[in-house]
């Protein structure tokens, strides 16, 4: 459900921009500039999208402060047009509210402590001596273990586990699957000797954490799964027992991170990355959608690349002479241009 309108003069203080045209012109919802109407603001935060503007039906759109715009349209003008539009869109559509106090059909410990103003919707379980602070959210069919902590004001969506002992903090929100604390993936020995290693370390999510539907984070074998602050965690990735990933980090769908594996603080893990375990990423490195990562990297560093499964043997001879290849082409490029210079020598019947 959308609030009432706000007047563009009053979005242009928010956001701190500029209008271009009637600052008076009310704004009731957001909208693409391809399908904007009356009433609605949309934003141009991409050249391609130009030529939608000598059509575009919009009250006002949101542009570049820079920007030469045609004067048909109210037009916001600002130095993040993304960034407005996405605080714009937070104003007009504020998050569902959700009544304080407990189903009579959740399931809560004796020993359980519940904050002040949580609402615990039907069918969440809270288990023995678990906590759940103050105006945390668990919708249905969502599962806090025994001695598990979440902060303040966390929203759990629908059938989300958190496991024993496990630690949430505050403002985290968790989508619909997200499973934290499940066992690492830890064997010894081969074959019929094969033993489960047991995982007995926990997982710790700090501040403002979001983690995408159908996502799981394994607990430590000892120790402790960390995922930094401000970290945004996209749908269906798979992070491994003590992976430990920094602040502000950006990890988008698919991902797989294997166990023990540092990432620093500003790193962004494009869909489907695979990294191997026991590796360190360094701080603000980018890796590319597909990539596999194979060895450490340090901080800064932008990859790509992705890995055709063949015959390990194969691989390793190739691996082994990628390095080389910017020489090898060097070396061969030359040849080239020798072999070019004697045949033009010989046509002209230079000896």
């Amino acid at each position: 459900m959308t609030s009432s309108g706000k007047s563009l003069a009053d979005l242009a203080e928010l956001v701190g921009g500029r209008v271009t045209g009637d600052p008076d012109v009310i704004i009731e919802r957001v909208a693409s500039i391809e399908e904007a109407g009356p009433g609605d603001i949309a934003f141009l935060a991409h050249p391609r999208y130009r030529r939608h503007l000598a059509s575009c039906k919009a009250s006002a759109v949101i542009v570049a402060d820079e920007s030469v715009t045609p004067p048909t349209l109210n037009f916001l003008r600002v130095d993040e047009p993304r960034r407005a539009f996405a605080r714009i869109h937070g104003l007009l559509n504020p998050p569902t509210t959700h009544p304080a106090g407990i189903s009579p059909m959740a399931v809560v410990d004796p020993t359980a402590v519940i904050g002040a103003e949580a609402a615990l919707y039907p069918h969440c379980y809270v288990g023995r001596s678990a906590r759940v602070g103050e105006r945390t959210v668990l919708m249905p069919g969502v599962a806090v273990a025994a001695g598990a902590q979440l902060g303040k004001g966390c929203v759990l969506h629908p059938n989300v586990t958190v496991a024993e002992r496990c630690r949430i903090g505050d403002g985290v929100i968790l989508h619909a699957g997200v499973v934290i604390g499940s066992d690492g993936f830890g064997y010894a020995g081969h074959g019929r000797q094969r033993l489960k290693v047991p995982q007995a370390g926990i997982v710790e999510i700090a501040d403002d954490v979001e983690v995408g539907a159908n996502t799981t984070v394994d607990r430590a074998t000892i120790g402790s799964t960390r995922i930094g602050a401000g970290t945004k965690i996209d749908n269906l990735v798979q992070i491994g027992h003590n992976v430990i990933v920094g602040e502000r980090c950006l990890i988008v769908a698919q991902t797989g991170i294997a166990g023990s594996t540092v990432v620093g603080d500003d790193v962004v893990i494009s869909g489907q990355a695979g990294i191997k375990d026991h590796l360190e990423i360094g701080p603000r490195s980018v890796i590319g959608p597909g990539s596999t990562v194979l060895q450490s990297v340090p901080p800064g560093s932008v990859l790509s690349g992705a890995v055709t499964a063949e015959p390990h043997k194969q691989w390793l001879r190739v691996m082994r002479l990628l390095p080389r290849l910017p020489e090898l082409w060097r070396r061969v490029s030359e040849i080239e241009r020798n072999i070019r210079a004697r045949a033009s020598r010989e046509d002209k019947g230079v000896s």
